[in-house]
C-alpha cells in the first residue's frame, strides 16, 4: 500500500524541484541552439506550446496522397493507407464534415497547472472513438485515440527512467489506419516548427500501447467460459429461488439442494439478526472489529488509488501526507494484523473446546480439505473475473495507468494463488490482495500442532508459543537491521523487494496471529468466569490499550513530511517489530473488556447487531472491493481533484457497490458452492439443515453446539478462520 503512494508522490516532487530551477531568470539564447545550449529556453518554448490540433491542421491542410516525402522514407502499405486517410481527414476539415471536426475537436492540449501536478490532458476519449467517416461503401475512417508524451525531465536535461512519471501527456486522435510510429513522423515535423528546434529524438513519443480504437478483439474461450459459468449459476439460483418462493411455502419441506441455491433461503440466513442476549456465549464485539477493519482496508485502498489517479492538484498529495490524518491511511495495514489476531484467537478459543469434547481426536486431513474447499472457489472465480471481465467493463483512456495491478499476469501465475504460496513463489502475483489469504492459509497449516500443544501441555505449551513468537519477532528485527531496510516510502522502503521480505512473508505476520492464539488460550481458561477488576485496573487497561493503538499509528508522524527528517534504521526496526506485538495486545484488552463487562460504549458499538450481516459478507467484500475500485478508476475520462472530501465521496460509492457485488457473488457463487461442499463433506450437520454462511458459522458456533451432538473438530477449527479475511 505504502509503495503505491511513493510512485505517485516522489517523482512529482523531484520534477517540481527541477522545473523550479529551470524557470529561474536566464540570459537570452539564440533559438537555433535552445535545447543543446540551455534547457531553460527549451522549457520556456514548451510553456508557449499552443493546442496541437489546430496547429496540425494548419501545417498539413494541403496534404494529399501523393505527398510521400512527408513519410520520411517510410513506404510500406499501411503507411500509404494512413497518408491517404490523413488527406481525406484534412479535406473533410476544409469542407467541413462533422466526423472530421469531431476527430480534431477530441484532441487534448498542453495541460495547465503542471507545477500544481497536472500532467495529463485526456481530450475527449469517447468523441475520438465514435468517429466514423464514410468515404465509400467499403471504406470508413475511424478514430484512434493515443497519448503524445513529452518527457519534461529530458527537456530540462535530466536523463532518468524513474522520472517518466513526470511526463506531460496529451491526447491526439488520428485515423485508425495510422500506427503510433507514423503519427510520430507527422508530429515531429509539427513540433520542430512550433518549438524551433531540429533535434527532437527521444524528446517526445507515442506509445502504441497507449492507443485505443472502438474495435475490440473477439472474446476468447476463457472469457466466454467465465460468462457462461456465471450465467449458469445465476439461472440456477433464479430457478431455485422461484421454486422456493412460489412452490414451497413450508420451508421445512424445501429440498436440500434447492435450499442451497435459493437466494431467498440464503438471504434469510445472511440478514438474520441474532439477539446478543439470546447468545451469551458468543463474543459479539468481534463482529464490529471485523467490519471496522474491512472498512479501514477499503478506505485505505481508496485513498491510495486516488493518490495514484491523474488529479489536477497532485502537489496537494505531498501536503496531505504531512497531516496527522494521513497516518490513519498510510498505516491502514494494521487492519491486517487485526484479522490475523482474530484468526488466531478464534482458532484456539473454539478449537480447544472441540478437542475437549472429542477427547483429543483431530482429523487433520479432513480439516485442511474442508478449509481449502471453503476458501478456494470464490478465489478461482475472482481470478477469472478480474482477468477477463474487468477489461470489458473498465475501458478508458487511462486503463493501464489508473489501476492497481496488471491482471494479465494471472495467465501465467494463477495456480500459485490457488495453492496459497504466491507470497513466496512469484513476484508476478495474480491477485495482489490475496497475499493475506496465502499467509493465513500457511499459518493455518500450523493449527493442528498448535492446538495439540495447548491441549496436552497447557501453560507449558503456551510458554513455548510465546518463545516462538519472540524468536520470529527477533528474526524480523534482524532482517531489517542487517539489510538496512527503510520502512518509510520516502526513504525507498516498502519497494517490492523490501515489502516481499518484511511485509508479505508469513513469518513477519506470525506475531499478531500467535498473540491471538495465546489470548484464545487465556480466554479458554477463564471461560464462564467473571474476573473482578476495580476501577483503577479498568482505566489503566483502557489507557494502555489506547496508548499502544495511538503509538502504532502516530509514532512515525514526526517523519511524515517528505523533505523532513527520517528515522534511523534502528528506530524503524524497533517500530516495525514492536507494533506487530503492541497492536494485537491492545486488541486483547478490547475483547477482554467487552467479554467481562468493562467495554462500556466500545462494547455497545462493536456488539451492535447491525454489524452481523456485514460480518458475514466480509470475505466476499474483501475479495471484490478491488474490482469495484479498478472499474471506477480505470474508466475515468477526465482528470480528478484530490481532497479528503472527494476521496470520502468516492469511498462511499465504492463501498456501496462493493457490498452490492459482494452480496450478489455470495448468493450466486459463494453460498451455493459452500452449501454443496457441506452436502458432500463428511461430519456435517444433521440432514435437513443447510450449513450456514461461513462468517455466521464462525461467530455463532457456541449457539449451535446443543444442536450438534456429533460436533466435528474439522468443522469447528475451519469455522475459526474460514473467511475472516479482510486485510
Amino acid at each position: 500500500m505504502v509503495s503505491s503512494v511513493s510512485r505517485a508522490a516522489l517523482p512529482l516532487l523531484i520534477c517540481l524541484a527541477a522545473v523550479a530551477q529551470a524557470t529561474l531568470p536566464t540570459r537570452q539564447i539564440p533559438m537555433e541552439d535552445t535545447y543543446h545550449r540551455h534547457p531553460n529556453a527549451s522549457y520556456e518554448r514548451l510553456l508557449e506550446l499552443p493546442s496541437l490540433g489546430p496547429e496540425f491542421y494548419r501545417q498539413f491542410r494541403n496534404i494529399s496522397a501523393s505527398d510521400l516525402h512527408l513519410l520520411d522514407g517510410r513506404l510500406n502499405q499501411q503507411d500509404l493507407v494512413c497518408l491517404a486517410d490523413l488527406a481525406q481527414f484534412m479535406g473533410s476539415l476544409a469542407s467541413p464534415k462533422l466526423w472530421a471536426l469531431s476527430m480534431l475537436d477530441s484532441w487534448g492540449s498542453k495541460p495547465s497547472g503542471f507545477l500544481y501536478g497536472n500532467r495529463v490532458d485526456m481530450g475527449n476519449y469517447e468523441q475520438c472513438l465514435r468517429v466514423d467517416g464514410t468515404i465509400s461503401e467499403t471504406h470508413h475512417i475511424k478514430g484512434k485515440y493515443c497519448f503524445l508524451e513529452l518527457p519534461i525531465a529530458k527537456w530540462l536535461g535530466f536523463n532518468s527512467d524513474f522520472l517518466a512519471e513526470t511526463n506531460i501527456k496529451t491526447a491526439v486522435c488520428f485515423p485508425s489506419s495510422c500506427s503510433a510510429e507514423t503519427m510520430e513522423v507527422f508530429l515531429k515535423q509539427l513540433l520542430q516548427r512550433l518549438l524551433g528546434t531540429g533535434d527532437l529524438d527521444k524528446l517526445f513519443y507515442i506509445n502504441e500501447q497507449s492507443c485505443q480504437t472502438s474495435e475490440s478483439d473477439p472474446l476468447d474461450g476463457l472469457t466466454i467460459f467465465t460468462i457462461v459459468f456465471l450465467s449458469i449459476f445465476c439461472a440456477v439460483v433464479a430457478l431455485c429461488t422461484l421454486y422456493d418462493y412460489f412452490l414451497c411455502p413450508d420451508q421445512g419441506k424445501l429440498p436440500r439442494l434447492v435450499k442451497v441455491f435459493s437466494a431467498r433461503a440464503t438471504s434469510r440466513e445472511l440478514f438474520a439478526i441474532v439477539d446478543p442476549k439470546a447468545t451469551p456465549n458468543v463474543i459479539q464485539c468481534l463482529n464490529g472489529m471485523r467490519c471496522l477493519s474491512l472498512i479501514w482496508v477499503v478506505l485505505g485502498h481508496e485513498y491510495i488509488i486516488n493518490i495514484m489517479a491523474m488529479a489536477i492538484n497532485q502537489v496537494d498529495n505531498l501536503r496531505w501526507m504531512g497531516k496527522p490524518f494521513s497516518s490513519l491511511i498510510l498505516f491502514a495495514p494494521f487492519s491486517v494484523d487485526t484479522f490475523f489476531f482474530l484468526s488466531g484467537f478464534l482458532l484456539v478459543a473454539i478449537g480447544l473446546r472441540a478437542l475437549e469434547k472429542s477427547k483429543g481426536r483431530l482429523n487433520v486431513p479432513l480439516m485442511y480439505l474442508h478449509r481449502y474447499l471453503r476458501l478456494t472457489p470464490i478465489v478461482a472465480v475472482a481470478i477469472l473475473v478480474y482477468m477477463k471481465v474487468l477489461p470489458l467493463l473498465a475501458a478508458g483512456p487511462m486503463y493501464e495507468k489508473a489501476g492497481f495491478f496488471d491482471y494479465s499476469l494471472c495467465k501465467d501465475t494463477w495456480y500459485w494463488t490457488l495453492l496459497y504460496v504466491q507470497n513466496y513463489a512469484t513476484t508476478d502475483v495474480c491477485l495482489e490482495h490475496t497475499w493475506y489469504l496465502a499467509v493465513d492459509m500457511q499459518l493455518y497449516l500450523l493449527a493442528p500442532i498448535l492446538l495439540i500443544v495447548l491441549y496436552k501441555w497447557g501453560k507449558k505449551g503456551a510458554a513455548a508459543i510465546l518463545l516462538v513468537m519472540l524468536l520470529l519477532s527477533a528474526c524480523l528485527f534482524a532482517t531489517i537491521m542487517t539489510n538496512d531496510y527503510k520502512i518509510l516510502f520516502k526513504n525507498g522502503g516498502q519497494l517490492p523487494d523490501v515489502a516481499k521480505k518484511i511485509y508479505s512473508a508469513t513469518h513477519t505476520h506470525a506475531a499478531p496471529w500467535l498473540v491471538g492464539t495465546l489470548f484464545g488460550y487465556f480466554m479458554h481458561l477463564v471461560r464462564g468466569k467473571q474476573l473482578r477488576l476495580n476501577g483503577l485496573a479498568v482505566w489503566t487497561g483502557w489507557l494502555l490499550c489506547l496508548a499502544m493503538i495511538f503509538t502504532s499509528l502516530f509514532a512515525m508522524f514526526p517523519y511524515a513530511k517528505l523533505l523532513g527528517p527520517s528515522p534511523t534504521v534502528l528506530e524503524g526496526a524497533l517500530y516495525y517489530t514492536l507494533t506487530r506485538i503492541g497492536w494485537p495486545l491492545a486488541l486483547c484488552w478490547v475483547v477482554f473488556a467487552c467479554v467481562q463487562g468493562y467495554g462500556g460504549l466500545a462494547n455497545s458499538f462493536l456488539s451492535s447487531p447491525l454489524w452481523q450481516p456485514l460480518s458475514r459478507l466480509s470475505y466476499s467484500a474483501y475479495v471484490w472491493h478491488i474490482f469495484i475500485q479498478e472499474v471506477n478508476h480505470r474508466r475515468v475520462r477526465s482528470n480528478t481533484y484530490f481532497s479528503d472530501y472527494d476521496v470520502m465521496c468516492n469511498f462511499w460509492a465504492t463501498f456501496g457497490f462493493t457490498l452490492l457485488m459482494a452480496y450478489v457473488m455470495y448468493v450466486v457463487v459463494e453460498a451455493p458452492l459452500g452449501g454443496l461442499e457441506g452436502l458432500l463433506m463428511p461430519s456435517r450437520k444433521s440432514p435437513g439443515k443447510q450449513p450456514p454462511a461461513p462468517a455466521q458459522e464462525e461467530l455463532h458456533e457456541e449457539q449451535k453446539e446443543p444442536q450438534r451432538p456429533e460436533f466435528s473438530q474439522t468443522e469447528d477449527t475451519e469455522a475459526v478462520t474460514s473467511k475472516t479475511a479482510a486485510g
